[in-house]
């Protein structure tokens, strides 16, 4: 059998080295995942600036959408109220012809 013998004082010495080694292993691990998060973040971060962005535009649409909605009686005739306008115009034509034709009638017999 193999017996090492230390001193106390280099055993007590040996023992820090390697908590010492081992803290700074777990210290540049922790630094390393630090440094994946704040990197991760900045990737999230620059997607949540752009759904932010794309939810101005659509707030931007959805408004220039109500806009048009709103404007469209104004400028836009339905199919049926342009035949009902067209209908009374030309019945009031019909019957101006009809008035016209009576007094042209009424006319020629004096």
């Amino acid at each position: 059998m193999l017996m090492i013998e230390m001193p106390a004082w280099q055993l007590i010495g040996a023992g820090v080295t390697v908590l010492g080694g081992f803290a700074g292993l777990v210290k540049l691990l922790l630094l390393q995942m630090e440094r994946r998060l704040d990197q991760r973040n900045a990737v999230m971060d620059d997607r949540f600036n752009a759904i932010a962005r794309d939810g101005e535009r659509l707030r931007q649409l959805e408004l220039s959408f109500e806009r048009l909605r709103g404007d469209m009686p104004l400028h836009y005739v339905r199919r049926e109220d342009y035949v009902r306008n067209q209908t009374v115009i030309e019945a009031k034509l019909d019957a101006l012809a009809m008035k016209l034709e009576n007094v042209q009638l009424k006319g020629t017999v004096k």
